[in-house]
């Protein structure tokens, strides 16, 4: 899931969430907007059951992908498009 919420000027902050144990480990959030660097927005437990990450964007496209414990990537069905190159989103 893909929670969106737009700030102040032309930034807008999005969530990425995901269920606490699927995958189970530890779950980041890589794309464009970090250098596709593992680590940097790690997905945080949640006491309704659910693990997220907030991140700002500015206006343009996005692309990402999840990286879970054991080198797995997922891809989010709740981003603007997937193709081979993994989510994107359209902010």
């Amino acid at each position: 899931m893909i929670k969106r919420n737009k700030l102040f000027g032309n930034q807008t902050r999005v969530t990425f969430c995901l269920p606490r144990d699927t995958p189970p480990g530890t779950v980041s959030v890589v794309g464009c907007f970090n250098d596709w660097q593992p680590g940097r927005h790690e997905l945080v437990a949640r006491r309704d059951g659910t693990r997220t990450v907030t991140v700002r964007l500015g206006p343009g496209e996005h692309r990402f992908r999840y990286l879970a414990t054991g080198g797995v990537w997922l891809d989010d069905e709740a981003a603007d498009a997937v193709d081979e190159q993994g989510s994107r989103l359209l902010l």
